[in-house]
């Protein structure tokens, strides 16, 4: 670099020879300098991360008599639920010795059809052929928030239903306690209402530390922001595993 500039000067030295010092002002004049290579083509433009896309869902929560024989069966009619605009996302097991109780998440292209396949006399034959015991409970799910990133080590999930009066005022309140989860082991992973009403509502959290967890669900601090957050009736709990994603 330093030859470089000395290069650059020459120029000017041969002009003041030439031309000579007429004057003092000659003398002021401010060297010339070369200018710095413009190398910011050559970096690459940072680009923030894309978002996943968010999909609907189709969750369906039941007991079943032996989970290892009800699985077979369940993926043997992936056929029929594509048909109807399902697709095959997540399953998960009840925790608590309530490793019977499955939770079924499915991607939901169409309600209509996933909700007309919910009520047909095929399903419910198929679920009795599955040993799936009473009634089942179903939850068609549109999404306003999902993290698909995976998480290390990480299988534990609770999926927190309840009803809201108004759901702008209990988003703004939910979205303002985030810390106070992350603090007490809880990750936010899905949120979102029912399709056809955005006063149902539902999380999931992935847990980090489950006795940190299940403190918090119980804590004044939570009821009191609820209470804030308009929730209505109690809320209803489901701790679970990952047992398969597809």
């Amino acid at each position: 670099m330093k030859q470089f500039k000395f290069l650059a000067a020459i120029p000017i030295i041969m002009a003041f020879v030439f031309t000579g010092c007429n004057n003092a002002d000659d003398k002021k004049t401010e060297p010339t300098t070369a200018a710095t290579p413009d190398t910011s083509a050559a970096k690459p433009k940072e680009t923030a991360p894309t978002p996943a896309p968010l999909f609907n869902v189709a969750v369906i929560i039941h007991k079943v008599a032996n989970y290892t024989k009800w699985l077979p069966l369940y993926e043997s009619d992936d056929s029929a639920r594509m048909a109807n605009g399902l697709s095959n996302y997540v399953l998960g097991r009840g925790m608590d010795k309530d490793s019977n109780t499955v939770l079924v998440a499915l991607k939901m292209a169409d309600p209509a059809k996933a909700k007309a396949m919910a009520n047909s006399p095929a399903l419910k034959e198929k679920m009795k052929q599955g040993g799936v015991i009473g009634v089942p409970t179903m939850f068609f799910e549109e999404n306003v928030m999902m993290d698909t990133s995976t998480m290390a080590n990480t299988v534990a999930r609770v999926m927190v239903t309840h009803k809201v009066k108004d759901w702008d005022t209990w988003k703004k309140e939910f979205d303002s306690h985030k810390q106070a989860r992350l603090d007490a082991g809880l990750v936010d992973r899905v949120v979102g209402h029912s399709i056809d009403d955005n006063h149902l509502v539902r999380i999931v959290f992935a847990i980090t530390d489950m006795a940190k967890a299940k403190a918090f669900m119980a804590s004044k601090d939570l009821k009191d922001k609820m209470a804030a957050a308009g929730v209505e009736g109690p809320p209803t709990f489901f701790y679970y595993t990952i047992a398969k994603k597809y």
